[in-house]
C-alpha cells in the first residue's frame, strides 16, 4: 500500500464514499440482527446489510485498484456477483429450515402449510350463462 500515497483526489473520494457507505450497511445489518427480535426477522437484515454493504466495498476496490494500476480491475465484480447470489439462497434456505422445525414443533405462532392442489384441479373459469 506504499503507493496509496499516488491515488488522485477525486478518486480517493469515490473511494471514501463507498467505503463508508458499504461499512455503514453492513453496521446496519449488524444492528438489526442484535436488535431484531424473532429469527424469522433476525435473519433478513444481515442479509441486506451483507448484500449492499459488500457492494460499497467492493466499488471503492474496484475504484482503488483500477486508477492505481491504471488498468480496468473486474474481479471484484465475481465477488459481488457470488456474494449476491449466494447470500439470499442460504436466506431461504434458513428460513425454510427454521419454519419447518417450527411446524414440526407445533409452534402456534408459525402459520400452518399451504393447501396442496392436485394436478388438473386448478381453478377452472366458470362456464358462461
Amino acid at each position: 500500500m506504499e503507493h496509496a500515497g499516488d491515488l488522485p483526489a477525486w478518486a480517493a473520494l469515490a473511494v471514501s464514499f463507498f467505503l463508508v457507505i458499504g461499512a455503514g450497511l453492513t453496521l446496519i445489518g449488524t444492528i438489526g440482527f442484535t436488535r431484531l427480535p424473532t429469527f424469522y426477522e433476525r435473519i433478513h437484515a444481515p442479509t441486506l446489510g451483507t448484500s449492499w454493504g459488500t457492494g460499497g466495498i467492493v466499488m471503492a476496490s474496484m475504484i482503488f485498484f483500477t486508477v492505481l494500476s491504471t488498468r480496468l480491475v473486474v474481479h471484484e465484480i465475481l465477488i459481488g456477483i457470488f456474494v449476491t447470489v449466494t447470500t439470499p439462497v442460504t436466506l431461504m434456505l434458513l428460513a425454510r429450515a427454521a419454519l419447518h422445525r417450527d411446524r414440526a414443533e407445533g409452534n402456534p405462532e408459525v402459520p400452518a402449510e399451504a393447501p396442496v392442489e392436485p394436478a388438473g384441479e386448478a381453478e377452472q373459469p366458470a362456464p358462461a350463462e
